[in-house]
């Protein structure tokens, strides 16, 4: 399963800082991740991607009253390493590789 999420908290200009303790809390999950500019993908099973984003929302809850987290999942059943894979097909039909 993939899941690509978001959180931040509300009325917060400046999130580096925020960003990073998510980050941090994403990286030592040791699940396969991949983030961007707009948030993080994930990937692994639904129970330990929903704990993870749950932690990762309610360490910002430490510090705001009011935080955001957006939720957008893949689930297909049998397909592992899809974080890589599924740019490697775009690419192979393309017949050159992306800007990743």
């Amino acid at each position: 399963m993939l899941l690509e999420f978001s959180t931040y908290p509300a009325n917060q200009e400046s999130m580096a800082k925020y960003v990073a303790e998510v980050i941090d809390l994403i990286d030592k999950s040791g699940l396969p991740y991949q983030t961007h500019a707009l948030g993080t993908l994930v990937e692994g099973e639904w129970d330990e991607l929903m704990d993870l984003v749950k932690k990762c929302h309610m360490k910002l809850r430490e510090d705001f009253s009011r935080v955001f987290t957006r939720i957008n999942i893949d689930d297909r059943e049998g397909h592992t390493g899809r974080i890589t894979g599924k740019v490697k097909d775009v690419e192979e039909v393309l017949g050159r590789q992306v800007k990743k």
